[in-house]
């Protein structure tokens, strides 16, 4: 999994703020089932324009809570290609990590 650098601090706080399970249940959903509800935690899509796909082929965006005083919001696409020539992959966008409460 490759995390972008300005989420880097907050990621590797995740384990820390929510536990080692809640912290493997949002690996494994994001690696293996973006789309499908979570085996731990809970998903819905957001409203409005922050729950705008950032382009073709791209979700709306999912907000994941894993606990209380932690969420995340993502968006994935099934197949993206940086090129029309390279290889199609499933990516996964992680947007934000909050770990303040609603």
């Amino acid at each position: 999994m490759l995390v972008h650098r300005k989420f880097a601090d907050k990621y590797s706080q995740i384990v820390e703020r929510v536990g080692l399970e809640a912290a493997q249940a949002l690996w494994d959903h994001l690696a293996s089932s973006p789309g499908a509800p979570p085996a731990l935690g809970s998903t819905c899509i957001l409203r409005g324009k922050a729950g705008l796909p950032h382009g073709p082929g791209w979700s709306r965006t999912v907000h994941y809570e894993l606990s209380s005083m932690a969420r995340v919001n993502y968006q994935f696409h099934d197949s993206f290609r940086t090129s029309e020539s390279s290889d199609a992959h499933r990516v996964v966008a992680i947007l934000t990590i909050d770990y303040s409460s609603h």
